[in-house]
C-alpha cells in the first residue's frame, strides 16, 4: 500500500475564542482535554507507514489551517456539541476529494445522522480496524466498528509527537500540563444516561502502565496524569500496586474519576500516598442511583446524609473534590431534589458541584426511553445537546418550572457568600482558588440559564417548542447555530440542521459492519 497523507484533528471546543481571555481559558486549561484515541489513531497510521497530521482544536484559529492542505484521510474526533463543526469541517474536505472519517463521542451516540456529512462513521476501533480503512475495505456511507474490546493503546513514548502537539508547550513541562492515560475501559455499572452502561469493563495489561509511568517519571517528571478511565479503580488493588512500584518522590500527581462505592476505607490512604490529588465522582441523583454512590438502597434525605460524610472522608485524603449531579431525572419530583442539592453544597464547600441536564444521547437506554416516549425535541440539532439546553419535556417540571429551578441551583453555587465559604473553611492551597475561578465561569452559564427562562415566559413560539406543542426549531436556535460556526455557517443549510434521530439498538436494521 503506498503512503498516504493522513489529517487527524480532534475538536475539544465548538467555536472559535472571543476575546483574549476567552483564549487565555482556552490555552491554559481547555487544551488539556485532549484526548487518547485520536492520538492512538496517529500512531497507528504512522506505524502502517503513512505521514501525519496531529492536531487539537481549542478555539485557537481557523481548524482548516491546523492541517495540510492536500490530504488522502482525514480522522476528525468529536464530541456531541461540536457536532455542527465537525459536519462543516467534513463539507470542506469533501470538497477536497479527501476521505472523511469521524470518531470520538458523537459518532458512537449518532453514526447514522453523521453519515449525512462524513464518508465513515467509526463507533470503536483499533489499530486493524484503522489498517481496513486505508486500505479502502470498508464501502463509504458506513457505520463500521472492530468489534473488539479495546486491549491495549499505544504507549506514552509512541504517543510522544502528539503529547508534544497537546500537552506540553514549547515541549516543557508546565504547571498545568497533563498526560492522558488509560488504565481501563468500560464499567461495571448500568447507569441509563451514560454511553458506557453496556460497555464491559477489561483492566489494560498491567505492565503497559507501569512502563509509562516508570517513562514520565523519567523523563517528564513533574507532569500531572489525568485518567480517562470511565471509572477508575474497579480493580483497586492491582491498580494502585501499579502506581506504588514508583519511587514515592517521582510519581506523578493525578485526576481521575470513579465512584464513590470504590473509595472507601485503607483505599484512602493509598490514594493519597500515591499521590492522587483530584476526584470527580458521580452522585447523579438523591433518589437513584444509589448503588454507584455506595449507599446501598438509601435515598433522599439518607443519601444526602451518607454521601456528605463520605466527602468530609475523602477531603482528610485528596485535596481536590468534585461532585457530579444530574438534575431533571425520571426520579426527580419537587422541591427536594433541588432544597437537598443545596443543602451538600453548604456542607461541603470545599467540593465543587457540577449539575446538568439530564441528555439523551444515542445508544443508552435513557435515549431509547425518551425517544419512546415522545420527550425528544425531535427538530434540535445535536449541536445543543449540553447544559443549559432542554433538548427533551422533562417528566416531572414543566419547562418554566425547570428552569426556576436549575436558576435556584447555580444561583446557590455562584453565591457570593458561597464563595467566601469555600475560602473561609479550612481552604485547600490551590483548589479554593481554582474553584473561585469556576465560579465566575459558571455564573456565565447562570445567565444562560436566565436567558432560557426568559424567552419561555416572553416568546411563544419558544415556550410551544420546549413544550412539545409544535415542530419547528425557533429562530433563536438557528441564530446561534450560524454564530457558532461563524465563516463556516452557510455550509449547514437549515432542513441539514434537523438530526436523523436512530431507533433503539433493539429495532429491525441493517447490522454494523465489523473488522475481521
Amino acid at each position: 500500500m503506498l503512503s498516504m497523507k493522513i489529517g487527524i484533528i480532534e475538536l475539544i471546543e465548538e467555536t472559535a475564542s472571543k476575546s483574549w481571555t476567552d483564549f487565555a481559558y482556552r490555552a491554559f486549561f481547555k487544551k488539556y482535554h485532549a484526548s487518547i484515541i485520536p492520538q492512538a489513531v496517529a500512531v497507528w497510521c504512522r506505524q502502517l507507514g503513512h505521514q501525519v497530521w496531529y492536531s487539537t482544536y481549542y478555539g485557537q484559529r481557523d481548524p482548516v489551517s491546523l492541517l495540510p492542505d492536500q490530504l488522502d484521510v482525514v480522522f476528525i474526533a468529536s464530541y456531541t456539541q461540536a457536532s455542527a463543526l465537525a459536519y462543516a469541517l467534513a463539507k470542506v474536505y469533501r470538497m477536497r476529494k479527501t476521505l472523511t472519517v469521524i470518531g470520538g463521542p458523537h459518532a458512537k451516540a449518532f453514526p447514522k445522522d453523521c453519515l449525512r456529512f462524513f464518508d465513515l462513521a467509526v463507533k470503536d476501533c483499533d489499530k486493524t480496524l484503522i489498517d481496513d480503512i486505508l486500505r479502502g475495505r470498508f464501502d463509504r456511507q458506513t457505520v463500521i466498528t472492530s468489534g473488539r474490546a479495546l486491549k491495549e493503546i499505544p504507549s506514552v513514548e509512541e504517543r510522544m509527537p502528539e503529547l508534544l502537539a497537546s500537552s506540553l508547550v514549547g515541549g516543557k513541562v508546565r504547571g498545568l500540563s497533563v498526560v492522558p492515560l488509560l488504565s481501563s475501559v468500560g464499567c461495571p455499572y448500568s447507569c441509563d444516561f451514560c454511553v458506557d452502561w453496556n460497555n464491559p469493563f477489561v483492566l489494560f495489561p498491567p505492565e503497559l502502565l507501569e512502563a509509562d509511568l516508570l517513562y514520565l517519571a523519567k523523563n517528564w517528571p513533574g507532569v500531572k496524569v489525568t485518567y480517562h478511565d470511565p471509572n477508575f479503580g474497579v480493580k483497586f488493588d492491582q491498580v494502585l500496586s501499579i502506581i506504588e512500584k514508583i519511587p514515592r518522590k517521582q510519581r506523578s500527581a493525578y485526576i481521575m474519576e470513579s465512584s464513590l462505592s470504590i473509595l472507601r476505607g485503607p483505599k484512602l490512604k493509598r490514594l493519597k500516598d500515591t499521590n492522587c490529588m483530584f476526584i470527580a465522582p458521580g452522585v447523579e441523583s438523591w433518589n437513584n442511583y444509589s448503588n454507584k454512590a455506595g449507599v446501598g438502597a438509601s435515598v433522599g434525605k439518607a443519601k444526602l446524609t451518607q454521601v456528605v460524610e463520605h466527602f468530609r472522608e475523602l477531603r482528610e485524603y485528596v485535596p481536590g473534590l468534585q461532585a457530579n449531579f444530574l438534575f431533571g431525572t425520571d426520579a426527580d419530583q419537587g422541591e427536594e431534589p433541588v432544597e437537598l442539592t443545596k443543602e451538600f453544597m453548604r456542607a461541603t464547600p470545599y467540593v465543587w458541584p457540577t449539575v446538568n441536564i439530564p441528555t439523551p444521547f444515542g445508544n443508552t437506554p435513557l435515549y431509547d426511553r425518551a425517544l419512546a416516549q415522545g420527550q425528544i425535541l425531535e427538530t434540535m440539532p445535536f449541536s445543543f445537546y449540553y447544559t443549559p439546553h432542554l433538548v427533551t419535556t422533562m417528566p416531572h417540571y414543566p419547562p418554566v418550572e425547570y428552569y426556576d429551578k436549575m436558576i435556584d441551583l447555580y444561583s446557590a453555587m455562584t453565591s457570593n457568600a458561597m464563595m467566601a465559604r469555600r475560602f473561609v473553611i479550612k481552604p485547600t492551597p490551590g483548589f479554593s482558588l481554582l474553584n473561585a475561578l469556576r465560579t465566575f465561569a459558571m455564573r456565565q452559564d447562570l445567565a444562560a440559564l436566565r436567558l432560557m427562562r426568559k424567552m419561555l415566559v416572553t416568546d411563544a413560539e419558544f415556550r410551544d417548542f420546549h413544550e412539545g406543542r409544535a415542530r419547528p426549531l425557533p429562530e433563536y436556535y438557528h441564530r446561534r447555530y450560524e454564530q457558532k460556526l461563524g465563516r463556516f455557517g452557510h455550509l449547514i443549510s437549515r432542513a441539514e440542521r434537523t438530526p436523523e434521530l436512530e431507533r433503539p439498538a433493539s429495532a429491525p436494521g441493517e447490522p454494523t459492519p465489523v473488522a475481521k
